[in-house]
């Protein structure tokens, strides 16, 4: 790998971090010290990616690649949380997460690797890279998508919890749809550089929002 290609990559590691803590801390200011179940929130999030994926030989099911995707994105934040608090958010972990992808998804591949991931969370209580990489790779997912991302899940998460979420006043579905379909619907219109676009996003989320609340 070369030295560019590792700068790029920690510095996508930091930004994902810095953001990261900084939601953690809008749930929680003392997130780090609450004992939050991180591995318990993976296993679910598998167990919701494999729905959308499709499992079912006895009734034909088309995969929704664009929930799939961000249903991994899901497990990154909280595997990104315990890793944090281990202190294990560096460049050596950003290496790992560099991987070529030019393939097909794999489909049994990636269930059953859906599958390992749950059940290592399950023994372990804990999170393993190398098999979060192998369903990325299963699935045919970059390090650069999963930043990317990474930037709107991590930006709608924020946008929920400003809106009522920990509440329980926020709307999840809006004119007949769950948030996580506006946000695929509105990242495909913009356009824009990692820097802006958690900002650009934010804005055209509250502008749907309020529209379908009126």
């Amino acid at each position: 790998m070369n030295k560019d290609g590792t700068g790029a990559s920690f510095r996508m590691l930091q930004t994902m971090s810095e953001m990261q803590e900084e939601h953690n801390q809008l749930v929680h200011a003392q997130w780090r010290e609450q004992g939050f179940r991180f591995y318990r929130a993976i296993w679910v999030e598998c167990a919701e990616m494999l729905d959308h994926f499709g499992w079912k030989w006895w009734k034909k099911q088309d995969p929704d690649i664009d929930q799939v995707k961000l249903e991994l994105v899901d497990i990154w934040h909280f595997a990104m949380s315990e890793l944090m608090i281990k202190g294990e958010i560096d460049e050596k972990l950003a290496d790992l997460m560099i991987q070529p992808v030019d393939h097909a998804v794999d489909s049994e591949a990636f269930r059953i690797c859906i599958e390992k991931l749950a059940l290592d969370c399950l023994n372990s209580e804990s999170v393993d890279v190398h098999i979060f990489k192998n369903t990325m790779n299963a699935l045919g997912m970059s390090y650069q998508e999963l930043f990317e991302l990474y930037i709107g899940k991590n930006t709608l998460n924020r946008f929920r919890q400003n809106n009522g979420y920990k509440e329980g006043s926020y709307q999840k579905t809006w004119s007949g749809k769950e948030d996580n379909e506006h946000l695929i619907e509105i990242l495909s219109g913009l356009d824009s550089e990692p820097e802006s676009l958690a900002a650009q996003l934010y804005s055209a989320l509250e502008v749907r929002y309020q529209s379908a609340a009126l």
